[in-house]
């Protein structure tokens, strides 16, 4: 069938929106037809080159959710007319890593920037007759796509898609990195670097797990102001800023667990997130850097004597099939709030204006919401 879809044919170039054509559904995959789909900054780094697809063009987006309107032979668990949300990591619950209970780092994943499919290693997408990349196997940026049905949990039919599409990467992966990977606990102090849409995830999971002190860090001051009204005791402009004023607060013990969600990782930036860390604490890396970048500075000394713990997460260290249902159902009685976290809507073709809007700190979290006119 023949869509439209949001490519980029080379690095640090705009989006462009041209017709894509879309195979069928093979054995285990699921074409789903989607309503919304959630603008990730990870989706700017295959812009800038920070995460290289294996070739161009490649399709862009991997928060969607949408209905399932075609399955392929072997599909069971799945129906059309389904509501789905699509998981930006596929986790087939049989591998070693998802037998030993880590189906965030599903062996699937190995195939993620690949863009072939997981069924048989072929592409379900051309453009201008060429193959086409999709990010991270899905490639939400066009009104349909085909999947694995390793990447498609169901989801309550109640859930409005706008919302639904956050749970497939920024939400689950904020929210865990908060109660999963950091562990939080009843009365340690936190500090979310960055408030994007993960760190606004990470620092409600922080308010839940029932954290006492919740120093916010961003430099952008509407977000700051928001992190306020999501449950942040404090905020603050720098790392520099926030970690004198933890000194204070916390009479030196500074921040037992902090979460580093800002839009693009440097590895000169890591002593700092080490320095707001209290002794015996843990400091968890959400954010992404570019894959090109090898270098951290730190001072291996303090990171020994005050036991100290660096730590990297993936979708938030959890499960998509329990963890995306469990959060939208936590949505769906009042005890976590997404509505707020969806800043502004646009269609497929302001998808530049959208990620403009989101370089310069205007959104948490923007997403495109699919039409007629689109498919």
């Amino acid at each position: 069938m023949k869509s439209k879809g949001a490519l980029i044919w080379e690095f640090d170039q705009p989006w462009q929106i041209e017709e894509i054509e879309i195979g069928d559904p093979r054995r285990h995959e699921v074409k789903v037809q989607l309503e919304a789909s959630g603008m990730c900054h990870s989706d700017h780094h295959l812009v800038t080159g920070g995460i290289p697809m294996a070739g161009f063009p490649v399709l862009g987006g991997h928060e969607g959710a949408g209905i399932v309107v075609e399955i392929g032979e072997g599909v069971e668990d799945i129906a059309v007319g389904d509501h789905v949300v699509l998981s930006f990591i596929p986790s087939c619950g049989k591998c070693p890593s998802c037998q030993a209970g880590l189906r965030n780092l599903c062996d699937l994943g190995a195939l993620l920037l690949a863009g072939t499919s997981v069924s048989d290693g072929s592409h379900r997408v051309t453009a201008r007759g060429q193959d086409v990349y999709p990010m991270t196997l899905l490639g939400t940026f066009a009104p349909y796509t085909v999947v694995h049905e390793s990447s498609v949990v169901k989801i309550d039919p109640s859930i409005p898609f706008e919302v639904a599409c956050l749970v497939g990467c920024g939400v689950t992966t904020g929210y865990g990195s908060a109660v999963r990977s950091a562990d939080i606990r009843p009365g340690e102090d936190v500090a979310i670097i960055g408030l994007g849409g993960v760190g606004i995830s990470a620092l409600q999971g922080a308010v839940h797990a029932g954290a006492r002190h919740i120093f916010a860090v961003d430099p952008v001051p509407w977000k700051r102001e928001q992190a306020l009204k999501f449950g942040a005791t404090h905020a603050f402009t720098t790392i520099e800023e926030a970690t004198g004023a933890a000194a204070e607060i916390t009479a030196g013990g500074m921040a037992k667990k902090v979460i580093v969600t800002v839009g693009h990782a440097r590895g000169e930036d890591v002593d700092s997130w080490l320095g707001i860390t209290a002794k015996g604490g843990t400091c968890v890396v959400t954010a992404m850097g570019s894959l090109m970048d090898n270098q951290a500075t730190l001072n291996l000394s303090m990171l020994t004597l005050m036991q100290k713990n660096l730590q990297g997460t993936i979708f938030g260290g959890g499960n998509p099939h329990y963890d995306i249902p469990h959060l939208l159902s936590m949505y769906r009685v009042g005890k976590l709030n997404l509505d707020d976290m969806v800043t502004r809507q646009y269609r497929l073709d302001q998808i530049n204006d959208g990620y403009r809007d989101m370089l310069e700190g205007r959104n948490i979290r923007g997403i495109i919401r699919y039409t007629d006119a689109d498919r």
